[in-house]
């Protein structure tokens, strides 16, 4: 197997043309082109989290989009946030979020915590 890591843009486009190939013939796993396949695979997901990383947005954005999603409104954040005008005060960026927020907003409205930890952007 001549395998070799993916370092530039050519080596991605051959990887992505062998993938190719071996799709079309559907090797059976543990095969040698079905491992082939497989290890190419892997390959060209590392370089494209890589090449293509994608930022996690600000946690108040964040908020505000599961808000629109879902429907929700300053009021249904209470139970997560605190008072209304605390709700307010992190909707406006004007106080950051605590830990005890973030696991309640993590658990109440499917937030990623790893997006709701990080620093907010302030306006």
């Amino acid at each position: 197997m001549d395998i070799r890591p993916i370092r530039t843009e050519t080596d991605y486009k051959a990887s992505l043309k062998t993938i190719s190939r071996l799709m079309e013939s559907d090797p059976d796993l543990g095969t040698p082109e079905g491992d082939r396949l497989d290890v190419l695979t892997t390959l060209v997901q590392a370089y494209e989290a890589k090449l293509f990383q994608i930022d996690l947005p600000d946690p108040v954005e964040a908020i505000k989009f599961r808000m629109e999603q879902a429907g929700l409104t300053a009021k249904d954040l209470e139970p997560m946030i605190g008072q209304r005008n605390r709700v307010y005060e992190i909707l406006n960026r004007k106080r950051p979020l605590t830990l005890p927020m973030i696991r309640r907003l993590h658990k109440g409205l499917g937030i990623p915590a790893e997006n709701l930890i990080q620093p907010t952007e302030h306006a």
